[in-house]
C-alpha cells in the first residue's frame, strides 16, 4: 500500500496547478499590488482578494508561508496538549483556508471545518483547493463579515490567522471574545514584527481574561515578561520557495523564512512547555547559547556546554521555538 501523501505536499502540487494559463508576469504583477494592500496602515472595509486572478495569485504566494507559520504554532501547541484532537475547527477570515490544511496537517483525520471569510471569491477557489485533500471535502466555506457582525458555532479549535491587523480595534476586541466564547481552544497567528506581536498580546490578554490558559509559546500564563517598545517575541517558519517567489522578490535561494508571532490557548489546562526558545540559538565552539523564555515571568540566556554530555547534544539540535529542555533530556543544570 502506498503511503499518504502529507498535506503540505498535496497542498503545494494544487497550488503549482493553479498557476497554469496564468500568464508569470499578471500573476507577479497581482501578488505585488496585493502585498502593497496588505501592507497598508488603514484597515480595509473592502474585501482586498476582488477576483479569481487575485485569489489565485494570492493564494500560490501566500499559502505555503501562512500554511507553515500556522503549522509550527500549531505544532507547539499540539505538544502542550497531548492526547487532545479537535473534533470541529472554525477558521476565522480563513480565505483559501490554509489554517485549514495546517490543522489537518497536526491532527490526522477528518473533523467538522467551516472557513469563515468575506471575499467570496477566495472561498470559491479554497473550495476547489480542498478537493485535493479527501479530509477537506466536506468542509464548509462560508461568506460572513470578520467583526462586530460575526457569529462562530461552538466548536473545539478556532483559528485566527493573519487576520487581526486587517481590522479596527474594536473589531479585533470582537473577534477575539466570539472566538473565546465559541471554542475550547483558540490559536491566533500574527506576521512576526513588533506591531503583529502588539496584537497578539492583546488578544493573549483579552483570553486570559476570558478564562483561558496559555497552553504556547509561553510557558505561563502571566505577563509577557519582554518590556514594550524594546523586543518582541517572535518565531521562524522555512517555507519552500515557487517560482513566483522568486520572481516577485528575486534571489536565487530556494527557501525563505517567515516569520509569525502567535498565541495558543485553552479552557482546559494544558502541559505547556518548562522553557521556550525566543531567539536563534548561538552555537559555538563547545557551548550552545539558548535564549529563554521562563515559567517565572522571566527571560534567562542558558549556556550549555560539552560538560553537559547528552544534554549538550540535544541543545545543538534545538531550534529557535522548541521547547526545551527536550523531552526525556536530563535537567538543564546537571
Amino acid at each position: 500500500m502506498n503511503a499518504p501523501v502529507p498535506p503540505a505536499d498535496t497542498l503545494r502540487a494544487a497550488l503549482a496547478g493553479l498557476l497554469d494559463g496564468l500568464p508569470p508576469k499578471a500573476a507577479a504583477q497581482a501578488v505585488e499590488r496585493l502585498i502593497a494592500n496588505y501592507r497598508g496602515a488603514t484597515p480595509t472595509h473592502a474585501p482586498i482578494l476582488r477576483d479569481r486572478s487575485d485569489v489565485v495569485a494570492y493564494a500560490a504566494y501566500r499559502m505555503p508561508a501562512t500554511f507553515e507559520a500556522v503549522h509550527a504554532a500549531l505544532e507547539a501547541f499540539a505538544d502542550a496538549v497531548p492526547g487532545w484532537a479537535p473534533a470541529g475547527h472554525v477558521d476565522v477570515g480563513g480565505g483559501t483556508g490554509a489554517a485549514t490544511w495546517a490543522v489537518n496537517a497536526t491532527w490526522e483525520g477528518a473533523r467538522s471545518v467551516t472557513v469563515l471569510d468575506w471575499a467570496e471569491p477566495a472561498l470559491a477557489l479554497g473550495r476547489e483547493i480542498a478537493a485535493a485533500n479527501p479530509e477537506l471535502k466536506a468542509a464548509q466555506w462560508q461568506r460572513s463579515r470578520i467583526g462586530a457582525a460575526l457569529t462562530i458555532e461552538s466548536t473545539d479549535l478556532v483559528t485566527v490567522s493573519y487576520v487581526l491587523g486587517e481590522l479596527t480595534d474594536a473589531d479585533r476586541a470582537f473577534v477575539v471574545d466570539a472566538a473565546a466564547s465559541a471554542a475550547q481552544a483558540v490559536v491566533i497567528i500574527e506576521p512576526g514584527t513588533p506591531d503583529g506581536y502588539a496584537r497578539v498580546i492583546e488578544a493573549r490578554d483579552r483570553l486570559i481574561r476570558a478564562g483561558f490558559h496559555v497552553a504556547a509559546p509561553c510557558p505561563h500564563s502571566a505577563a509577557c515578561p519582554i518590556v514594550p517598545g524594546e523586543d518582541w517575541c517572535h518565531f521562524s517558519a522555512r517555507v519552500a520557495r515557487s517560482s513566483l517567489h522568486r520572481q516577485v522578490k528575486g534571489g536565487s535561494l530556494p527557501y525563505e523564512d517567515e516569520k509569525f508571532s502567535y498565541v495558543a490557548a485553552t479552557r482546559f489546562a494544558p502541559t505547556p512547555a518548562h522553557s521556550r526558545v525566543v531567539r536563534k540559538p548561538q552555537i559555538r565552539k563547545g557551548q550552545v547559547l539558548l535564549d529563554l523564555c521562563e515559567p517565572d515571568e522571566a527571560l534567562r540566556r542558558e549556556t550549555v556546554s560539552k560538560r553537559h554530555g547528552p544534554l549538550y547534544r540535544a541543545a545543538r539540535d534545538t531550534d529557535w521555538g522548541d521547547a526545551w529542555p527536550p523531552p526525556a533530556a536530563p535537567d538543564a543544570e546537571g
